[in-house]
């Protein structure tokens, strides 16, 4: 069994989740349908539903259930966007911090470029937490003229967590409405999304031992959503589409035990986060946190290595049965550093170097030795292959991780 430092990415089914998917898969019925199998389907889904809402703080009218994170960040976007454009054609600014998800940013490009939007990037500090001062004086500088503003509650590459209340604050004080990616916050952290004021937050089941496939937007009752897809108007007549009962009932049982667990499990997540942080700055002292050293996801750790090509480290631990990730898993695979890195100040090479451990409910003290066992010849490894291009530099680790393999313990 490889050891997994990746469960920002996807964290593997919670036992609660599992059991409520497998006896829903056991049986069928649309929950749209008027006979018993449907009206069965449907209670199930409005109990989860029920369920749901009081583990994010909402009431249940607010849960419009949709395929994930990525869907629901769409729809905020866009359906905030274009009802408040209709409701006045000067709203066409777009307020978003620079280091959002790819779904904000890429939906913010494309409202951009083909809705006629004007994005205004808000910057960062450098541990990735938003400029509030750049964010006031955009809001001062014609209120009238924007739509929403959109911030994540924390950050999924550093794990930085946002002023929430202050930028809903902000806005409220022109009546605007703001939208907040909760996927990684949303059973790491507090959250809820009554208090927060929030007209729009979005939660995603496999990020909190749920399945894939199914995430849930919570839309304020009094907020006009103009719909991205048509259809049978299921959800609020705001999404359409069959819904997906044992996902639903999977999500709505990982998040009950997420959130009745959360004070514990962050404790002891964090515990071993900051001890985790201390061994590598301790085993690799040129390595450099990056994010918040206080505002931070319980389970995030995110370093960057100087001359190292975070690719060649991340191909070297998964040799040694250690998986990590770069970045964001939605970006994976794409030769370019990361967005959120330049935003907080780093250069092209120094962001180049980056690598993220996630840890999750699976993670046990085990996996951190393991992985402190390994990362430091990784590191030597990754670091003597260094810079020399993206392709070149993963096949040279790549050689040089066989040749680990197949040398003897003794001989290392």
């Amino acid at each position: 069994m490889p050891v997994y430092f990746d469960h920002a990415a996807t964290t593997p089914l919670s036992a609660p989740a599992l059991a409520a998917l497998t006896q829903e898969l056991s049986r069928s019925g649309n929950p749209s349908s008027l006979h018993g199998s449907g009206r069965r389907a449907r209670a199930v889904v409005e109990q989860s539903r029920e369920i749901l809402a009081r583990a994010a703080g909402a009431h249940s009218s607010e849960v419009i259930f949709v395929s994930g994170g990525t869907e629901a960040d769409n729809l905020a976007v866009k359906g905030l966007y274009w009802s408040r454009r209709a409701a006045d054609p000067r709203r066409k600014r777009i307020l978003v911090s620079a280091v959002e998800h790819p779904a904000v940013q890429d939906t913010v490009e494309w409202l951009q470029q083909h809705q006629g939007a004007e994005a205004v990037w808000l910057p960062v500090d450098p541990d990735g937490r938003l400029n509030l001062d750049a964010y006031r004086e955009a809001l001062d500088d014609d209120p009238e003229s924007v739509a929403l503003v959109t911030v994540m509650w924390a950050n999924n590459e550093v794990g930085t967590v946002q002023p929430i209340a202050e930028v809903v604050a902000l806005a409220a004080s022109y009546g605007i409405p703001v939208h907040s990616d909760a996927v990684q916050a949303f059973g790491s952290v507090p959250v809820n999304f009554a208090d927060s004021g929030l007209a729009a937050m979005s939660i995603s089941g496999h990020k909190i031992g749920g399945p894939v496939g199914i995430g849930a937007l919570l839309l304020g009752r009094a907020i006009k959503l103009t719909p991205v897809q048509h259809g049978g108007g299921q959800e609020r007549d705001v999404r359409s589409g069959t819904l997906d009962t044992p996902s639903i009932a999977a999500f709505a049982a990982a998040a009950a035990d997420a959130v009745e667990h959360l004070a514990e499990e962050s404790a002891r997540l964090a515990a071993l986060r900051d001890q985790l942080i201390e061994r590598i700055r301790q085993a690799i002292p040129e390595a450099v946190l990056r994010g918040s050293a206080t505002e931070r996801l319980p389970g995030n750790v995110h370093f960057t290595f100087p001359g190292c090509e975070g690719d060649s480290l991340l191909f070297l631990l998964d040799m040694a049965g250690i998986e990590t990730s770069t970045g964001s898993a939605c970006t994976a695979g794409v030769p370019r550093p990361s967005q959120v890195l330049l935003a907080m100040g780093l250069d092209e090479e120094e962001a180049r170097g980056a690598q993220r451990f996630s840890l999750g409910h699976t993670t046990e003290q085990s996996d951190v030795d393991v992985l402190m066992a390994a990362l430091p010849q990784a590191h030597a490894q990754a670091k003597q292959a260094g810079m020399a291009g993206h392709q070149s530099t993963i096949q040279t680790a790549a050689t040089q991780a066989l040749a680990a393999k197949a040398t003897p313990l003794g001989a290392r």
